[in-house]
């Protein structure tokens, strides 16, 4: 079991957050319950290392990731994002915050998400249905590599989430539920910035500030540092500050569900990503409760002294409101050069 994270920071990095590292393999429940307690009240961002995926198999899924970047743009838009929210998204199609950016992020994405056959039931709901692949002779085990990872992040995804339920006074298990991470919306999304310099006076970023709309979120990051996280979004002026890239572990961060379910006990937190013209690569993995899910304000996160602040709503319908609000200029499509 490693102690602590080993977090890469270059010699002329700027200061970075500390943050709470969680252990899947710590004997110690409380112990972790009570460090990501305490980091979920504070930012809402923490390690988890020792997750029990082979270090091999990340640095392949970043390999095979940076090969499908590396393909012509004719190759990946065949491959354009559908209806259900899957496949290739272009530099600049999503606009993290679109009331302070000059154009969209300088970024380019892949979405894989659970396989759902056509024939389900399921698949005629907006987050469910089939992947879109590259062809074997373009990225020959491609499909295999990324389904593997995807079923393990699955996996550390619900042992953090058991972890969360202790903090939150619940059972052990009840992200486990059927409607909640037992048939999840989980998605897969692997990113590449573009070698662009960011400038927040004008409005360019590499991922503008947003919190992320789910549950939780796994990120794994090569070692080129431009995350951010503002931990207090109302403060004036926002105090922004980077996050350390983990070797061999993950940044995780609360999703907004999350927030609502715990009444705003636990934090979604805003972070966005300056570049410094260097390409970056990262994995996020989006673990999200099933599409009826009904999100609304847990039991133990609510008294007469402090109510419910959030009406209740479906996963899907949030979701789908965020999403459509991220890419609501459906033509920047066209703009696809970094």
């Amino acid at each position: 079991m490693a102690s602590a994270p080993e977090v890469i920071v270059g010699g002329s990095a700027p200061k970075t957050v500390p943050l709470n590292c969680i252990s899947l393999s710590e004997p110690d429940i409380t112990k972790s319950v009570s460090l990501l307690k305490q980091a979920c009240q504070d930012s809402g961002f923490f390690y988890v290392i020792d997750h029990g995926i082979d270090q091999d198999l990340m640095e392949e899924v970043f390999r095979q990731s940076q090969k499908f970047f590396d393909l012509p743009l004719h190759e990946k838009m065949k491959l354009l994002q559908n209806k259900k929210h899957r496949g290739y998204t272009p530099f600049l199609a999503q606009t993290s915050d679109p009331g302070n950016q000059t154009s969209g992020d300088y970024k380019e994405g892949y979405y894989i998400g659970i396989e759902v056959p056509e024939d389900d039931l399921n698949a005629e709901k907006p987050f469910y249905g089939s992947n879109l692949w590259p062809t074997t002779d373009i990225l020959p085990g491609w499909k295999e590599i990324m389904e593997q990872y995807h079923k393990e992040s699955l996996r550390v995804a619900k042992a953090v989430a058991r972890i969360i339920a202790l903090a939150l006074n619940l059972d052990v298990g009840f992200f486990d539920k059927p409607e909640m991470l037992g048939e999840p919306i989980a998605s897969l999304r692997l990113l590449h910035y573009g070698g662009k310099v960011s400038c927040p006076e004008k409005g360019v970023f590499g991922a503008g500030a947003h919190s992320d709309y789910g549950l939780i979120t796994l990120l794994a990051t090569d070692d080129v540092m431009g995350l951010q996280i503002c931990k207090d979004k109302d403060a004036r002026p926002q105090v922004w500050e980077y996050v350390a890239p983990v070797s061999g572990g993950f940044i995780v961060n609360l999703g907004d569900l999350l927030e609502r379910w715990s009444n705003g006990i636990f934090r979604s937190t805003m972070h966005r990503v300056l570049l410094d013209g260097r390409e970056r690569y990262s994995i996020a993995y989006f673990a999200d409760p099933s599409h009826d899910c009904l999100i609304e304000c847990l039991p133990t996160c609510k008294s007469e002294a402090d109510p419910p602040k959030f009406p209740p709503v479906t996963c899907a319908a949030y979701m789908l409101q965020k999403l459509q609000d991220a890419y609501a200029d459906a033509s920047i499509y066209s703009k696809h050069q970094p």
